[in-house]
This record gives structure tokens, C-alpha cells and sequence, in this order.
């Protein structure tokens, strides 16, 4: 299953840190996932401390 980051998201960059394929991208107002990058190996989950990323 693929992870998404929802509109919680306050572009702290703690997931972007944790995310050993570097499939999170930063945008203006929230930060995004390349799903072609992402291995799911939820690293990004456990380090988003609003709870922002979730399982599409």
C-alpha cells in the first residue's frame, strides 16, 4: 500500500529525514510522496509527529 501525506501536514521535515529512498518531496504548503520512490517501509509515519502520513 502506498503512503500519502494529508493536508495535517506543517512541513517540519522530520519525515524527509527518516525516508532512506528520499521519495518525499518538499512543497510549498505540504510535503508530498513519489510513490515510483517509495519502498513503504514507513519510516515517514513514524516520525510525523502530527500524524499526517497514511496508507492510501
Amino acid at each position: 500500500m502506498a503512503y500519502v501525506i494529508t493536508d495535517e501536514c506543517v512541513a517540519c521535515g522530520a519525515c524527509l529525514e527518516e525516508c532512506p529512498s528520499e521519495a518525499i518531496e518538499e512543497g510549498e504548503e505540504k510535503y508530498s510522496i513519489n510513490s515510483e520512490n517509495c519502498t513503504e517501509c514507513g519510516n515517514c509515519v513514524e516520525a510525523c509527529p502530527t500524524g499526517a502520513i497514511v496508507e492510501e
